[in-house]
């Protein structure tokens, strides 16, 4: 819920007959009208809040409007704190990679996979190899072979005249509150820069 984007009635603005009441020690005190919950609440100095005006009666809160706002921010900030944050992710191949540099890549996929990451795995075509874009969907065939258990294929390959990609998601993505973030990573751990793929096969 976003404070700022939520206008709560409070005091005189509350236009219902009947309210439900709940006072500043979150006892319930049953249903009143706005007029006696509100005697009730500059008695304690405090404001009426509508906290659930589609409910039947609308619910109300007695307390301070400020400390309402900050219990509500610190609700939110809790909320995010726990929201886990999935990554994604790019990993790049050629079709002619060494069996080396091809294993030093599938360790970061996994790794990546394993944290709850996704994968954008994507074979570079280049001179002629673009005319034969099935040499790059063989790689992407053997990538998913082996990530089988840790993840899958999400959509269909994307077909482009330089590339062929897969996007990958890990097979436990943290619950509904996760969300993703697109982020590349450093290059020798993301793109597996590190180990130079021998052209020559």
């Amino acid at each position: 819920m976003n404070v700022k984007a939520k206008a709560h009635r409070i005091n005189e603005m509350i236009l219902a007959k009947e309210i439900r009441v709940i006072d500043d020690e979150k006892k319930q005190l049953g249903v009143l009208t706005p007029m006696q919950a509100l005697a009730i609440a500059r008695e304690k100095n405090l404001d009426l809040v509508e906290i659930a005006p589609q409910a039947a009666p609308p619910v109300c809160r007695i307390i301070d409007y400020g400390k309402f706002l900050y219990e509500i921010r610190k609700q939110e900030h809790e909320s995010r704190k726990h929201q886990k944050q999935i990554q994604i992710k790019e990993i790049k191949f050629r079709p002619k990679i060494s069996t080396h540099d091809y294993d030093f890549k599938m360790r970061h996929i996994l790794r990546f996979l394993e944290e709850g990451n996704k994968v954008k795995v994507t074979v570079m075509l280049r001179g002629r190899e673009k005319q034969k874009p099935e040499l790059g969907i063989k790689v992407l065939d053997k990538v998913l072979e082996q990530v089988k258990g840790l993840g899958a294929q999400d959509g269909d390959i994307r077909k482009q005249d330089w590339s062929v990609s897969a996007l990958l998601i890990p097979s436990k993505t943290g619950g509904k509150d996760a969300k993703a973030k697109n982020t590349q990573g450093s290059p020798k751990e993301v793109q597996g820069n590190g180990e130079k793929e021998n052209p020559a096969q």
